[in-house]
């Protein structure tokens, strides 16, 4: 009978192609590669470069840190001015005391994360392999945080509902949802559907520890600050987040990367993907070979979400028809797509939200395929740094523009002009003066913006 208080069985090493982990008094190890993976907050920390990601997720927490003090500082400035109307001076009254509050409840809930232990040397060149996103950050999402737990009802509903129609009257089993984001809509179907064990996998520990917090029937104080505000006093707004109770038994967070999935072969029969195969680095033709893996016989895999897939490459760009052949390429039989609008962030403190056309399909497992090749987030000659740096197209449109924006820069004296500077482009044969000139001012011109966007930099 399977124990609905662990998760041992299902658990495989993310580094060493899924040798079957074992529990220590600290979190995990692999008896193959002897990696020890610990828990933060009692959530398993499971990347495969565990210390690495460590290092990475508390030199950001760091970061948003010096963000809020920044934020509070550039506010007391602007404080200090003498002809504020009386309202302006009320709002930034408010962002600075929210801001300040907000800080110290951000550090408290990320205490897990021992800042105190950050050190500069915290990256080995291996962990470049499964490195994070770089523009995801600890507060990329924290608007969904509020939607989650506060004021989303409508949209967390309509989320639920759509998933459970398409599953069915299938037995959800034990089920894997990975980028669960803060946890509401994993929440949410564990009491809805008979799974066994709920799985919850995201990678930014910000989010899963507000979702244990839930979980366990706690209630937290977070500050909301709404993306267009509807009045002057909601501005900054204090909330209490909480679940309607605390969650049934079977429901286990995991902090990984999805990428790098720490699970062992065919050991789910559902797998969702809630908002999520459209924003990954991997093209969604190999990652849905990953989630054919790691569904067993007769399971199925869920997707929800807009399926916007804005990816530099033309080719990856794909439609809901495209996503459907993708399925089937990867082991699924055809699946069903249903179209359906819902709210979408629309926050009752902001006058910012929209209806969101969201695409769900169900694709149930048809055939076995061979597993990918473990997933590489840069290519060895980067990494290795043995190989010859190929002279990509990029590279070289790169080393023309930094040669002219370093020169262009050199020119800078208080005493040269544009038309004197575009002369200097022309002598060095870099362009000819009639290109220099409208060259020249639109870098000044990215470069002017920056500096009244950023006046402390």
């Amino acid at each position: 009978m399977t124990d609905a208080n662990s998760i041992a069985d299902l658990l495989a090493c993310p580094r060493c192609d899924r040798t079957p982990l074992e529990e220590t008094d600290t979190g995990h190890r692999c008896p193959g590669c002897k990696t020890e993976f610990p828990s933060v907050s009692d959530i398993p920390w499971l990347f495969a470069d565990p210390d690495a990601a460590l290092g990475e997720w508390r030199r950001r927490l760091h970061f948003a840190i010096q963000q809020l003090v920044h934020e509070e500082s550039a506010v007391a400035d602007s404080l200090k001015q003498n002809d504020l109307l009386p309202s302006t001076q009320r709002r930034l009254e408010l962002l600075l005391a929210a801001n300040e509050e907000h800080r110290k409840a951000l550090t408290a809930l990320l205490a897990p994360l021992d800042i105190g232990a950050m050190q500069e040397a915290y990256a080995s060149h291996l962990a470049m392999r499964t490195r994070l996103p770089s523009d995801q950050g600890l507060n990329t999402y924290y608007h969904n945080v509020h939607r989650d737990w506060v004021w989303g009802d409508e949209e967390n509903t309509a989320s639920v509902e759509l998933i459970v129609a398409a599953l069915g009257d299938a037995e959800v089993g034990d089920c894997l949802i990975l980028g669960a984001g803060a946890g509401r809509l994993a929440y949410d179907l564990h009491k809805r559907t008979d799974a066994k064990r709920t799985v919850v996998v995201d990678f930014n520990p910000m989010l899963s520890m507000v979702a244990q917090a839930m979980y366990r029937g706690d209630s937290l104080e977070l500050y909301e600050f709404p993306i267009a505000p509807s009045s002057l006093e909601n501005v900054a707004v204090r909330q209490t987040l909480q679940a309607p109770e605390a969650a049934d038994a079977g429901l286990h967070l995991v902090l990984a990367d999805v990428l790098r999935a720490p699970f062992a072969k065919g050991s789910f029969d559902t797998v969702i993907t809630p908002w999520l195969i459209d924003i990954l680095s991997e093209d969604l033709r190999i990652f849905s070979k990953r989630i054919n893996n790691l569904i067993g016989k007769n399971g199925r895999w869920i997707s929800f979400g807009s399926l916007a897939f804005e990816h530099p490459d033309r080719g990856r760009r794909y439609s809901p028809d495209e996503v459907s052949d993708i399925a089937v390429e990867a082991g699924f039989a055809e699946p069903t797509l249903h179209e359906a609008t819902i709210p979408y962030m629309c926050s009752p403190l902001s006058r910012h939200g929209r209806r969101e056309r969201v695409v769900t399909f169900r694709a149930d497992k048809a055939d076995k395929i061979k597993a990918p090749a473990r997933h590489k987030a840069l290519p060895d000659w980067i990494v290795v740094g043995k190989e010859p740096v190929p002279i990509l197209p990029a590279f070289q449109t790169q080393t023309m523009s930094t040669r002219i924006y370093a020169f262009i820069m050199s020119l800078i004296d208080g005493k040269r002009s544009i038309e004197d500077m575009a002369k200097h482009l022309e002598q060095q044969r870099l362009m000819p003066r009639e290109e220099a000139v409208p060259a020249i001012r639109s870098f000044l011109v990215r470069m002017y913006d920056d500096s009244q966007r950023n006046p402390n930099l």
